[in-house]
């Protein structure tokens, strides 16, 4: 049975304090186990939790600010201590590449592990992911270079067993008749719509850094979970915006704008020792289902949307 679920390495932004590590996030999706902005000290974090560099699939950093990336030397060196077998993809903005290039080899190490780098050139670059599914980076808005990503899932179908049934279809024809989408059958073509309902595909969201910009709510829309930074609360928008940040009540504003289903708050001030504020100003926004993050925390992708039934 798939898995589509994050753990949450760390929730600090650009400093740590005694409960909050660094920033650092893991999406199990399926078949690919994808590490987000790992900063420092997430590789002590992955020991804490369910989740081993030996699972990781592929790596993506928004940008290279210090709380974003500064855990990449440990994690990749960590992939050649354990010796993964897999190669592991790294996608990180391709302005940062001497950055990349300078943390991949931080320290001497014997490197075993295939690391793919591939650096993002443009807004809207697409990769397709395993199983089809596709991972898309848009541009922020912050003083560096930054990426959010979003993962989505191809729409598919439901398949009715009720109305399969009637028309006397089973076995390897269902298969058929979803892939092709018509299935000939005594004389009479039958269409995929006839037995099934559309399938929305599930649709993950990662926006670090960034002032409010077109891209955050391209991101966002209609994601079943939404991973945003709430850096600041109201009472320092103004500084939120000079320095390219978002508060509580705008991250709020942003999903309840974009039909999101799971909103998750993270990437906290140091300032603020009271998570509660943040789900209160973004709770004024958004009515869907809100969780502030904690370090070593998880929060399942929600069950995906079930059509009704035509």
């Amino acid at each position: 049975m798939s898995m589509r679920e994050l753990t949450v390495l760390g929730t600090a932004s650009q400093t740590p304090t005694r409960r909050r590590n660094h920033n650092g996030y893991v999406l199990r999706w399926d078949d690919e186990v994808i590490l987000f902005d790992p900063g420092e000290g997430s590789q002590r974090q992955l020991l804490h939790s369910t989740v081993s560099a030996t699972d990781l699939t592929r790596i993506c950093v928004t940008h290279f600010h210090g709380d974003h990336a500064l855990g990449l030397p440990g994690v990749i060196q960590r992939l050649s201590l354990d010796r993964v077998p897999h190669p592991v993809a790294v996608h990180f903005p391709a302005g940062g590449a001497e950055f990349f290039a300078r943390l991949r080899h931080a320290t001497s190490f014997h490197e075993t592990a295939e690391l793919r780098p591939g650096p993002i050139t443009a807004d809207g670059q697409r990769v397709t992911l395993r199983g089809g599914h596709t991972l898309t980076a848009r541009r922020l808005r912050h003083p560096v270079e930054t990426y959010g990503y979003q993962v989505v899932e191809p729409d598919g179908w439901r398949m009715d067993p009720a109305r399969l049934a009637a028309y006397g279809i089973g076995g390897r024809a269902v298969g058929e008749l979803r892939r092709v989408g018509h299935l000939d059958l005594d004389g009479r073509r039958v269409r995929r719509d006839e037995v099934a309902e559309p399938r929305p595909g599930q649709r993950f969201a990662f926006v670090m850094d960034t002032g409010l910009c077109d891209a955050v709510y391209a991101l966002a829309e209609h994601a079943d979970l939404l991973v945003i930074e709430s850096t600041f609360l109201e009472s320092e928008a103004a500084l939120a915006a000079e320095v390219g940040h978002l508060t509580a009540a705008q991250a709020g504003r942003v999903a309840a704008e974009s039909g999101v289903r799971r909103l998750v708050l993270t990437h906290f001030s140091q300032r603020y020792a009271d998570p509660a504020r943040f789900a209160a100003e973004a709770g004024a926004h958004f009515t869907g289902e809100l969780v502030v993050a904690e370090d070593l925390s998880t929060v399942a992708v929600p069950a995906r949307r079930v059509p009704s039934a035509g």
